[in-house]
């Protein structure tokens, strides 16, 4: 008898999963079961009809579900997290069904009433890189959607999914609206964004000028603790992008946006910069600032002191001028510092290296440029912290000697003391000075998000895990975008590791991983947890990508890089990795 052919078509698929079944289904297994099946007949399957959907299948915690068309597919799957956050909000967190949904649109095998191939497998990958409560769609759901349905997409950058043979763009989208009240604006806060200048010199080389001069005027704006300032991360997201200053005031959640453009040919300079009412669009005020390569710190503070003076008129010219950092005695160190920053915190080996010789470079030309020395520092320590190749004690002894220097010349700037605090805990031990330095950073500058970002993992590595989670929660809440969040979005994971919270570690873990899935410690978190959860399959899959992107590591390699004052901390991460079948030593 002859083989059927095939049976082929193109669907949009749907996959969704329960976060943390297993936590909840432990504590309370008929209730999670009875909750399930309500939610099934009261929520999902109307939801699914409603929108043209065939449920395919029920897998225990999870569900497959095909549409004839990706704009049903999105916002089905919109409509569904509304209504699992509606029906979750009056109940305690502990009895909430939260779930995560993945969106293909792709060729799909049909076998009976079930379907399988690539089309459905992307789907699933996707459906765990999802927030919890959210929804991940590939790149072909995206192109097809993009102009049909009303919500925001975060572009999640390719991402390489198990047993796919090319690489899957995706992206993450919002489904909650838009809030009309700004979140940081609540209580007495004003707000404010400042936007990636446009760089207008004709040079792509003077890329990094231009991006390095608006880090400074949100560095020294965040200093200010009469109002918030969003994070770089998740201003700098809309880089290149030309997007209506209401659209991104609403999307940033704040009321005032600074944006401007910059241009430096030779040893002119000139930055024109405008605040903007992000509710009205209104032009609050404007200014063009010209003058030679030396006035660039000038124009900065002229910058924010316009701005300061119309966010928060009661602020007095004194502390204006406290605020003021200080200042390189070589203009030619500030450039290659600022040519080092885009190296420093990726977690390669040759961009590490790169990093490095910068800095090197630029703290010989002015021993007495203390941001320099603080990021000299950080750069070593994190040669160290990864065991990138060659690393050895004499990384961790100058990056002490940097940050002991940085902090002897600049001891009230909060970026200053929080790099270098970090320094004195993870490679000195100094766990009781770097605490104080970093809550004293914190009352310096209360709204950085990098601050908070390096007191929580420094408290995580030092102090108290409470006040860990606390610093990184408040990080995370000045990073609207969550680009960039990868370092906290880890540390909390890596709280929960130690607290024995291991569902809720991966779920923190797996919100890092959307954001960048290269972050070599971040797999350490995915590996254990799902370890510690009897994952196995998913544990050796996050180890076989660490390998892949970290080739030669094993337990004794991070153990060197890893210090804390409670051994439990580093030790927990070392005891899931080995059950999930790590070397002990290299080859």
């Amino acid at each position: 008898m002859a083989e059927l052919p095939v049976q082929r078509r193109l669907a949009a698929i749907a996959v969704a999963d329960v976060v943390g079944y297993s936590r909840l289904m432990g504590a309370d297994e008929n209730g999670t079961l009875a909750a399930l099946r309500k939610l099934r007949t009261e929520i999902l399957n109307p939801t699914v009809r409603e929108h043209g959907g065939r449920i395919v299948k029920v897998m225990g915690d999870g569900v497959l579900v095909e549409f004839a068309s990706a704009v049903n597919a999105v916002t089905a799957a919109i409509e569904l997290q509304n209504k699992m956050a509606e029906a979750n909000e009056p109940l305690p967190e502990n009895r909430r069904i939260v779930l995560r949904i993945g969106v293909n649109l792709g060729d799909v095998i049909g076998d009976g009433s079930d379907i399988y191939g690539d089309g459905v497998n992307i789907a699933t990958r996707l459906e765990a890189l999802a927030e919890p409560g959210g929804v991940c769609v590939s790149g072909k759901v995206f192109d097809d959607v993009r102009d049909r349905v009303t919500v925001r997409f975060r572009d999640l950058g390719e991402k390489t999914l198990k047993n796919i043979a090319r690489p899957v763009r995706a992206y993450a989208l919002n489904t909650a609206p838009a809030p009309a009240i700004p979140p940081l604006a609540h209580g007495m806060l004003p707000s404010l964004a400042v936007l990636p200048f446009e760089n207008i010199s004709g040079d792509p080389g003077q890329e990094y000028f231009v991006d390095g001069i608006v880090e400074d005027i949100i560095t020294a704006l965040s200093r200010f603790k009469s109002f918030a300032v969003i994070a770089r991360n998740s201003s700098f997201v809309y880089k290149g992008h030309a997007v209506d200053v209401r659209q991104i005031a609403k999307e940033l959640g704040v009321r005032y946006v600074l944006e401007g453009s910059g241009r430096r040919a030779g040893n002119r300079l000139r930055i024109t910069a405008q605040l903007v009412d992000g509710i009205s669009g209104a032009h609050i005020w404007a200014d063009k600032f010209d003058g030679a390569f030396e006035d660039v710190f000038d124009v900065q503070d002229r910058i924010t002191e316009s701005v300061v003076a119309v966010v928060e008129p009661r602020i007095q010219l004194a502390e204006i001028d406290r605020s003021r950092r200080e200042r390189p005695e070589s203009l030619d160190a500030y450039d290659l510092y600022l040519q080092a920053l885009s190296d420093v915190f990726v977690s390669r080996p040759e961009a590490n290296t790169r990093a490095i010789a910068l800095l090197e470079r630029s703290i010989a030309l002015d021993p007495g440029f203390a941001p320099a020395l603080a990021m000299t520092g950080q750069a070593y320590l994190l040669r160290v912290a990864m065991q990138f190749p060659g690393a050895s004690n004499a990384d961790a002894e100058r990056a002490l000697a940097v940050a002991r220097a940085a902090l002897a010349i600049a001891r009230d700037d909060a970026m200053v003391l929080s790099y270098s605090a970090f320094v004195l805990i993870h490679m000195g031990a100094d766990y009781r000075t770097g605490i104080a330095l970093l809550r004293r950073a914190i009352s310096e500058n209360p709204n950085n998000a990098t601050v908070l970002q390096q007191a929580g993992v420094g408290a995580l590595l030092g102090g108290d895990l409470g006040e860990a989670a606390d610093y990184l929660q408040r990080a995370l809440r000045l990073n609207p975008n969550e680009l960039g969040t990868h370092w906290q979005l880890t540390g909390m994971a890596h709280i929960r590791m130690a607290e024995g919270r291991y569902e809720e570690a991966l779920d923190w873990a797996m919100r890092s991983q959307a954001v960048n899935s290269g972050y070599d410690a971040n797999h350490w978190m995915l590996i254990a947890a799902n370890a510690y959860l009897g994952h196995m399959d998913e544990a050796r899959k996050h180890l076989a990508a660490l390998e892949s992107i970290s080739p030669g590591v094993n337990l004794a390699r991070i153990r060197r890089g890893q210090h804390a004052i409670d051994p439990h901390r580093i030790e927990v991460l070392i005891e899931g990795m080995r059950m999930a079948g790590m070397r002990m030593f290299g080859d």
